[in-house]
């Protein structure tokens, strides 16, 4: 059995790629970083070292790399007669893998088990975003391809920090991982991956993690670097800052429950688990690090607004979840760029502009007073020009 997977780095070489040598695949890394790539093919092995309570370390064999920029022929070749295909490269760059997929899907054998596909990637359907791409570079060439492939959204979560100096292609990793797959594109014949479970309905554990992960470790970030703390560690180490984390976590937990029944008994102990896994002092994860790309977090349908907007619209408190946003507002990480645009835009825009054009809610929208609120506030400590 072979895989092709596209994103070579911490994710790709850590999780995923990790879990699906456990299933007995040939792993193909396609990557357009070419000191990566000629590192991953330097050696036979690699290993990924999980730091915490449980950890184990873990020797990864059977894979090569291709350079996709250098070689695109040959990584089509590779996804025409593969049996899964995966991404770990962020959502934004699913739309350069997809003629790579495409490609190898008109190569592929017409009689051959369709390709098995799954972005895993932090985006509520992701899979289906890189669907789309695939069939809109295909045009009425797709008919015939359609049936070549299956594609499934996923849901992932593994923390993987910033790596040491030296680590080479060895990853450090948490010991904590989920892997949820949507169980009914792959009918009776669902790919080997061992850890990973397969789900009738996504939908619940997909928001589940981005509202509780993602919104968590964002927040914890900004939180922290309003406090001048370095690390999340030490930010949940803080009693305030881990409460103020926490009450996001329980206004996300809220509308969970509103929006998909789940129960809070069990919402409670994820978050718990949550929580744990950011306290972990064997992952050096800076805020800085976590922090980064503000203005996509802060983004309508991210760990934020999302959310927020979804439970301002049930009449749910978003008190907390605001409160973090305004901590969000105050990143200010010169070598960050979008961090650097958030500033100037805070200088540049009034409130409602600002608001609106970063957050894409609606002036009517019941969240958009309050976040004009919060931004509004931050402009005024700014002063003018920021001074």
């Amino acid at each position: 059995m072979r895989a092709v997977h596209f994103g070579a780095g911490n994710i790709g070489r850590g999780f995923v790629g990790l879990l699906l040598h456990e299933g007995g695949y040939e792993l193909v890394f396609s990557d357009v970083a070419a000191a990566l790539v000629d590192a991953i093919n330097a050696v036979d092995s690699y290993t990924v070292h999980e730091v915490g309570a449980g950890g184990r370390d873990t020797v990864v064999t059977g894979f090569r790399a291709i350079n996709s920029a250098e070689h695109p022929d040959l990584v089509v070749d590779e996804v025409a007669i593969a049996n899964v295909v995966t991404t770990a490269v962020g959502p934004t760059i699913l739309r350069f893998v997809a003629p790579h997929i495409l490609a190898g899907l008109a190569l592929r054998d017409p009689a051959a088990p369709p390709l098995q596909i799954m972005a895993c990637e932090n985006a509520i359907g992701a899979t289906g975003l890189l669907h789309d791409e695939i069939v809109a570079l295909a045009g009425d060439a797709w008919d015939a391809l359609a049936s070549r492939a299956v594609f499934a959204n996923t849901a992932v979560d593994r923390i993987v920090p910033a790596q040491p100096e030296g680590a080479g292609v060895d990853v450090t990793v948490e010991p904590f991982f989920e892997w949820a797959i949507e169980r009914p594109p792959f009918g009776d014949d669902p790919p080997n991956i061992p850890g990973a479970h397969f789900v009738d309905d996504l939908a619940p554990y997909i928001e589940r993690k981005l509202f509780t992960v993602n919104t968590g470790h964002a927040a914890t970030a900004y939180l922290g670097a309003r406090a001048g703390v370095e690390t999340i560690s030490e930010a949940l180490a803080d009693d305030d800052l881990a409460a103020r984390v926490t009450a996001a976590l329980e206004e996300t937990s809220a509308l969970l429950e509103a929006k998909h029944g789940l129960d809070p008994a069990e919402l409670a102990l994820y978050r718990a688990t949550i929580l744990g896994r950011f306290r972990n002092a064997e992952l050096p994860d800076t805020v800085w690090r976590v922090g980064r790309q503000p203005l996509r977090k802060l983004s309508r349908h991210e760990r934020f607004v999302g959310p927020a907007a979804e439970a301002a619209e049930r009449g749910l408190s978003v008190d907390a979840l605001i409160a973090a946003m305004g901590a969000a507002l105050e990143f200010d990480d010169a070598e960050d760029a979008q961090s650097v645009d958030l500033q100037r835009m805070l200088h540049e825009q009034d409130a409602a502009s600002f608001t609106a054009a970063v957050t894409g809610l609606e002036p009517g929208h019941p969240l958009f007073a309050r976040v004009e609120a919060v931004v509004a506030a931050r402009q005024a400590e700014l002063g003018p020009a920021g001074e």
